[in-house]
């Protein structure tokens, strides 16, 4: 198989493919879990930092701590969220997944990359090793992914 594209255009546009499909799969999955967006990536927030504080959510989704305070409500009555005193602070609460919100998120990775398995199961074994080398080149070279805290 021959391509006229150069390398660049290569990488940018299977990019531009896997970005959509990733978004794609994203919005399907948090749509079908009766949550919105701002919901979902307050569960995501969680699943990286373990735990965090109201003000943390508001800051780091750029919301007024009332927004956000709202929100971790319907996540907490929704049994997603729990609310845990810090052991610094008594007055401060500190939120983190429950069981549910866990699972809840865990299955929304796991449909969100459902694609990316399904088109590595159709490449030949010397083609996936190709492409792993390839994208370990590229990982190598990315700026480590920070989560704000």
């Amino acid at each position: 198989m021959t391509n006229s594209l150069l390398p660049p255009e290569i990488i940018r546009q299977g990019i531009d493919q896997m970005t959509h499909h990733v978004f794609h799969e994203h919005i399907r999955f948090v749509k079908a879990s009766g949550l919105t967006m701002p919901q979902f990536n307050i569960l995501m927030q969680l699943h990286y930092q373990r735990e965090c504080g109201v003000s943390d959510i508001s800051a780091r989704m750029d919301i007024t701590n009332a927004a956000a305070s709202q929100l971790v409500d319907k996540l907490v009555q929704a049994g997603l969220l729990e609310r845990a005193e810090d052991p610094h602070d008594r007055r401060v609460k500190q939120l983190r997944l429950s069981a549910q919100g866990l699972e809840l998120v865990e299955a929304g990775l796991a449909a969100r990359y459902r694609w990316v398995n399904e088109l590595i199961e159709r490449l030949e074994p010397a083609e996936r090793e190709v492409l792993a080398q390839a994208m370990s080149i590229l990982l190598l070279r990315l700026p480590p992914i920070t989560h704000h805290r």
